[in-house]
């Protein structure tokens, strides 16, 4: 899981615009794939060099520029001056600790987003940042790292399947931000099934693991909050504000972005009222399981307070021992603590305390 805040302390005291990676360190090289098309024609490459992608701005298709790797600050620089980009919008790509958020500018729209991916060896949650660019014929998307929920778009787009094509640069932004929503669903499909497998332990056989696992998992569920609740406010920017650089078709799709974000925030304010009260059933679970505890040992108790008191009397009387001069006394006595031993069990049996 990654941090809650990650350290900035690299930019104290620099210029606003001053670019300075926030993150985790990488030295793996920048990868940038490029993805041309009309609903003709399909042009797919890797670049070898970042000046490789500068010709997709004046093409009258759309293009789609995906950059693997923010870390490399120069490739990032010049990707900003070729494209027109403002300086602030470079540096906010670059640090990875950015709230979701939406800024408009005159030629381009700057959107911020949080994808999240399911480690399945770890078992938790990796959430990763991504940006977007739109121009009015192009999408440049950076991420962190290589790997996204994006094969579905590429797969589209490669097969010319549905409309993805026959549309513009508006519409693959769009498709881009519904399978990181999409993928949301995915994520919190497999949280589910952790409290569930988690409810089940509870009121079985709740362990200090067990409260571990519940703090582990509230950890996530409040990034995952942070990662998504924001969503609601700028796609509701989107449809509102209507940009010049989103047709009017387009905006219906981002109709249904909306209600599809406020499917998931109501599912992660869900989940996470859920492992709230987890907190409160794994103390309850603790306080029964030592109520019983207690109450067996509080039985025995009571069972040898009378038992003790019989003992104590007869001890006391060492001269006046009945079988000192009957040969029943001493079986007597024993009798004596037997019944008294089996009455106080069957009470506590009627009384439903065994």
């Amino acid at each position: 899981m990654s941090k809650l805040i990650k350290k900035s302390s690299k930019t104290k005291g620099l210029p606003p615009g001053t670019l300075v990676h926030i993150g985790d360190q990488k030295t793996t090289p920048v990868e940038i794939g490029v993805i041309n098309y009309t609903s003709q024609k399909l042009d797919e490459y890797i670049c070898k060099n970042v000046k490789d992608c500068f010709s997709c701005k004046n093409k009258n298709n759309v293009s789609w520029i995906n950059v693997d790797g923010i870390h490399d600050i120069k490739i990032i620089e010049d990707i900003g001056k070729n494209f027109g980009i403002h300086s602030l919008v470079l540096e906010d790509i670059v640090n990875t600790d950015q709230r979701p958020k939406i800024e408009n500018y005159d030629d381009y729209i700057f959107i911020v987003l949080k994808m999240l991916h399911h480690d399945d060896v770890k078992n938790g949650i990796l959430v990763e940042q991504i940006s977007f660019l739109l121009t009015r014929t192009c999408v440049i998307s950076f991420q962190e790292m290589k790997g996204d929920v994006f094969n579905f778009v590429r797969n589209r787009i490669r097969n010319n399947k549905g409309r993805i094509r026959k549309n513009g640069a508006d519409y693959l932004l769009y498709a881009l931000m519904d399978a990181i929503i999409d993928n949301y669903f995915v994520i919190l499909e497999k949280i589910g099934e952790k409290i569930e497998s988690m409810e089940d332990i509870l009121v079985e056989d709740p362990s200090p693991k067990t409260l571990q696992n519940i703090y582990n998992l509230k950890k996530e569920m409040v990034y995952i909050r942070k990662s998504i609740w924001p969503l609601r406010e700028l796609i509701s920017v989107l449809v509102r504000e209507q940009s010049r650089l989103f047709r009017k078709t387009t905006n219906v799709f981002l109709r249904d972005l909306y209600d599809h974000t406020i499917q998931v925030i109501d599912t992660v304010e869900t989940f996470r009222d859920m492992v709230s009260g987890m907190l409160e059933i794994y103390m309850s679970s603790v306080s029964n399981k030592m109520n019983e505890v207690m109450k067996v040992l509080t039985i025995f108790a009571s069972i040898f307070i009378p038992l003790t008191f019989i003992a104590g009397i007869y001890g006391m009387n060492f001269h006046n021992m009945p079988e000192l001069s009957w040969k029943w006394g001493y079986p007597v006595v024993w009798a004596v603590i037997i019944c008294v031993t089996i009455g106080m069990l069957f009470y506590f049996k009627k009384k439903e305390w065994l």
